[in-house]
């Protein structure tokens, strides 16, 4: 079933990528579980890019030049990453309990703001800025 779904968004991000690309923009793709076993995949896949980037529960990991990243935590139990590869993308996470969450930028420009609230909120968002 992941790979079926995993397959027709790959598909689907391709098809939109060559006109998205010659306008400028941002191509995104969030991911939100459905399920506790998929929230768990998430933690546990963030966690294992945490600890090979140095064990930190906030990380921002930043190559480029201009890139700019706010990390707020609030309450206990938080996991956040921040990781741009490119310049002049811009993302703030800010998390509030035991939420888990991963911005991944690449690319020239992307931009995201997300917010989490109380309830042990996951989610990957992947973009890719085409500025």
């Amino acid at each position: 079933m992941i790979r079926k779904t995993f397959i027709a968004a790959t598909l689907a991000l391709t098809t939109l990528a060559a006109p998205a690309a010659m306008a400028g923009g941002t191509l995104s793709f969030e991911v939100n579980p459905t399920n506790a076993e998929e929230a768990n995949m998430i933690r546990l896949g963030l966690g294992i890019f945490q600890i090979a980037n140095g064990g930190d529960p906030a990380q921002v990991l930043q190559n480029g030049n201009g890139n700019g990243a706010g990390l707020g935590q609030s309450g206990g139990g938080n996991q956040g990453v921040i990781y741009q590869e490119g310049n002049g993308n811009s993302g703030t996470l800010s998390q509030n309990g035991c939420d888990s969450y991963g911005i991944f930028q690449f690319g020239n420009g992307a931009n995201a703001n997300v917010a989490q609230g109380d309830g042990c909120q996951t989610g990957l968002l992947f973009q890719v800025g085409l500025d």
